[in-house]
């Protein structure tokens, strides 16, 4: 008997989502990138290719790409330093939470942990509250015609900047957002060419944010050491860790981590609550209940910690809000080694979409997926329970670190919002316009008549 040796199978050709001429998906992607990423799903399953001008990319989508990031597998085979690594340069940053993986990332991410988490804004309902008052009798004024994200980013930056930094620099929030906007859009998603960074409009926000992280230097370092550890906010720690723990965050990551509040916040944030406002406005049903539970909430004084369960229809507005408005509509990774998924095989070195919120707009995990309905989570139907189906704040080592703190911030402000005002669509019948650029959200053009205050 003699054995026959025989090659190796080739390797199955990832499908390619077809295109057009020269810019391949591009402009599909630009446009609407979570439906585009669920009409790929839905054509050739969980895994493909897409082409963006000249280069191609693997995706994994679906419940499956989502389980596999928060897998063993997925954090040894995924890694995010080199999408991020533009963005960090010009921030001179050398060792961020963002470009930093494995145990390295999980230091760092221990040390922001606290700051970022639901404790540091237990206790402090009433705070935020009056912070929100205080935005809204600036901003929203009866019978004015709001800018809705504009507006929300001005709140999100007084709110956080008081909460988690102890400042709030809203004299600022322009710089923010023209750096934020800029880097996000040249040196992350790479929809802009990168001489845009050589703007005068750019380079003077850009001296102004690091103006900001300067003045926060001072003020801290002056302050060091004058609070327990308990008391302690975000940037506090931060402080303490570079005065007493070398290495670990060196000076030149102080910018980036100082001022990371408020461009994590700026966009994120403002985006969701905004898409909140006019799902709930364009839902006359699930306006009245808002309203009855945000009445009822602030009928009984101050705020406490166990409020949030007396908000319920709140909550699941805005995450159903999450669902259709997604901002970490897919993540992008660097393959450090070849493995297999889906019956492919992905390569060491290439760039991969991960689409983990396809699941959102499929039947099979929400039904009716383009409805609005808040009814979808509670229980007995709990649809974002079954696995893989609900990613609004990403998924794996880089999960989104503030979600906890954001699920109360959002939920309290939106609350005091519907509260205290009386609001209509303008013009009335409005449909959304959504941007993609710097990240997923309505338009800046999205606004809403203050037809009054109710309290």
């Amino acid at each position: 008997m003699t054995v026959t040796e025989t090659a190796p199978a080739p390797a199955r050709q990832i499908p390619l989502v077809k295109g057009r001429p020269v810019v391949g998906n591009a402009l599909e992607l630009a446009k609407d990138p979570a439906r585009f990423f669920a009409r790929a799903y839905r054509e050739h399953g969980p895994v493909y290719r897409i082409k963006l001008f000249n280069r191609t990319y693997p995706v994994l989508a679906g419940a499956d790409a989502a389980n596999f990031m928060g897998s063993r597998e997925g954090r040894e085979c995924l890694r995010s330093k080199e999408f991020w690594q533009g963005f960090l340069d010009e921030y001179g940053g050398t060792r961020t939470i963002l470009g930093e993986d494995g145990d390295s990332h999980k230091e760092l991410r221990d040390i922001m942990r606290r700051g970022y988490s639901r404790d540091a804004i237990k206790g402090r309902g009433d705070e935020l509250v009056a912070i929100t008052d205080r935005v809204l009798e600036r901003d929203w004024r009866a019978g004015k015609s709001v800018p809705v994200v504009h507006a929300l980013q001005y709140m999100v930056t007084d709110q956080l900047g008081t909460i988690l930094t102890g400042n709030a620099p809203l004299e600022y929030v322009p710089d923010i957002r023209t750096m934020t906007l800029y880097t996000l859009n040249v040196l992350v998603t790479r929809q802009r060419p990168k001489i845009l960074l050589k703007h005068p409009k750019y380079r003077r926000a850009r001296s102004r944010v690091f103006e900001l992280a300067d003045r926060m230097v001072a003020e801290l370092r002056a302050g060091a050491g004058g609070k327990p550890e308990q008391e302690r906010n975000l940037v506090e720690d931060l402080m303490d860790v570079h005065l007493n723990r070398e290495g670990v965050l060196p000076a030149s990551d102080l910018t980036m981590a100082l001022t990371g509040p408020y461009v994590a916040g700026l966009d994120t944030v403002a985006n969701t609550t905004a898409a909140f406002i006019y799902s709930v406005l364009k839902h006359p049903e699930v306006l009245a209940k808002v309203q009855a539970e945000a009445d009822a909430l602030f009928a009984g004084g101050s705020i406490t910690d166990d409020d949030l369960r007396r908000i319920p229809s709140i909550r699941y507005a805005l995450m159903e809000a999450m669902r259709l408005y997604p901002i970490a509509v897919a993540l992008t990774r660097t393959a450090t080694r070849d493995f297999e998924f889906g019956g492919y095989t992905v390569k060491e070195g290439e760039m991969v979409y991960l689409a983990t919120t396809v699941p959102h707009f499929l039947d099979e995990y929400f039904p009716d997926p383009d409805t609005f309905d808040i009814g979808r989570y509670e229980k007995p139907r709990a649809e974002h329970l079954r696995p893989g189906a609900y990613s609004p704040y990403g998924r794996g080592p880089h999960t989104c670190l503030g979600k906890s703190f954001a699920d109360v911030q959002m939920a309290l402000s939106m609350a005091r919002v519907f509260h205290r005002l009386d609001l209509e669509l303008d013009p009335p019948g409005y449909t959304l316009v959504t941007k993609t650029a710097p990240t997923p959200g309505p338009a800046m053009s999205f606004k809403v008549k203050v037809k009054g205050y109710r309290h």
